[in-house]
């Protein structure tokens, strides 16, 4: 499930609080890798890990987000899994390790 991009550092947060687990994939509409990424990193979680929800956060609008969990390049993926980071991809992401790492948590959180 895709859920409303959060504004604030407090709005992240309640995110987090309130998922059990949660991708952020953090980014600007700038970034031209983002998107094609982007499109990738929703179908991995929609397919493969239904029990997760994705987040997209546009750093141009949640600076302080951005400033808060000291993210300095985009694309950002982040996973939290019980309010916890539990993963963190920046700039070149690749999607069969994102998968592993992700899946490793899954199973232990879900199966």
């Amino acid at each position: 499930m895709n859920l409303e991009s959060p504004t604030t550092y407090e709005g992240f947060l309640e995110i987090t609080k309130s998922n059990k687990a949660v991708c952020f994939y953090l980014s600007t509409p700038e970034c031209n890798v983002c998107k094609v990424l982007k499109p990738k990193v929703i179908e991995m979680i929609e397919n493969d890990f239904t029990k997760i929800d994705f987040c997209y956060v546009d750093l141009n609008e949640a600076k302080e987000i951005s400033g808060q969990l000291s993210v300095f390049s985009v694309p950002t993926i982040l996973v939290f899994f019980e309010g916890r980071e539990t993963i963190r991809a920046s700039r070149n992401v690749h999607l069969k390790e994102l998968r592993e790492q992700i899946n490793r948590y899954y199973k232990m959180m879900f199966e």
